[in-house]
């Protein structure tokens, strides 16, 4: 069986789906996703970026021989890629092709049980990234961002928190200003950077679920999101929900991340 999965969307979105994708394996798996996100992938036989297949293109009319043959090539695709385009769906007409909904559409349900419902795989995985063991270092690690600034709790409270935790390290995007953060192309070796901290703590973000899926206490605040929905999931992982999320206090942030702390 070659089978093909087709997952959008930014990491956290691919994070919270993982335990789907993984599920879905078979003898032979090629996985395409957004750029950033191909290191990530580990399970599959081969990984790439859905802007390097042309994909884009099918729906267009313009695809390249070399993509309609790879794609007539797998016995099974399964995509949560064009899902909701008409246009898409009838370029595929005559591939094996199973559409997923991207977003998830019931608000009871977590996010990573609402992918492996999708693809009838027992709920509760906990998405997980492999990456080398190594000893836990005093730092903590604080990224005050995420894809929305109704997400994020105020810059100022994150830099009286990192007072108050002592031995502190910053990350950020490539777009997030940020003078003092440490910044990683790959984020594979993000990941492995993170592992290596003692806490970590940030918002409702992509990088909050990566520190998660790779075990490290992980501290998540929300506020606008719901996290029954979208909390990161791991073995050490806690949430702080607020509303409005400016009004967290720094204390509560404090004591729950002194609690959790290795």
């Amino acid at each position: 069986m070659r089978r093909l999965i087709i997952r959008p969307g930014a990491s956290g979105d691919l994070i919270v789906s993982l335990p789907a994708l993984e599920f879905l394996g078979a003898e032979y798996t090629e996985v395409w996703v957004a750029g950033p996100n191909v290191p990530l992938v580990r399970f599959a036989d081969r990984v790439d970026s859905i802007a390097s297949t042309k994909l884009d293109l099918l729906e267009l009319g313009r695809a390249p021989a070399s993509l309609t043959e790879r794609l007539a090539s797998f016995d099974s695709i399964v995509s949560w890629y064009g899902a909701g385009r008409v246009e898409f769906r009838q370029a595929c007409d005559g591939l094996p092709v199973q559409f997923f909904p991207a977003l998830p559409t019931d608000s009871w349900l977590h996010a990573t049980d609402f992918y492996l419902a999708q693809v009838g795989a027992p709920l509760g995985a906990q998405p997980s990234i492999p990456v080398p063991l190594v000893q836990p270092e005093p730092f903590a690690v604080i990224h005050p961002f995420s894809g929305s600034p109704r997400k994020n709790w105020p810059l100022e409270r994150f830099r009286e928190l990192a007072v108050r935790l002592g031995d502190v390290r910053w990350t950020a995007g490539p777009e997030e200003v940020l003078p003092e953060a440490e910044r990683f192309e790959n984020l594979y070796d993000l990941a492995c950077w993170l592992k290596r901290a003692s806490l970590y703590i940030g918002n409702d973000s992509g990088i909050t679920h990566l520190a998660a899926a790779v075990g490290v206490p992980a501290l998540a605040l929300f506020g606008p999101t719901d996290p029954a929905v979208w909390a990161p999931r791991g073995p050490h992982v806690r949430v702080l929900r607020h509303k409005p999320l400016d009004q967290l206090a720094v204390d509560q942030v404090a004591e729950l991340a002194a609690a959790i702390r290795l």
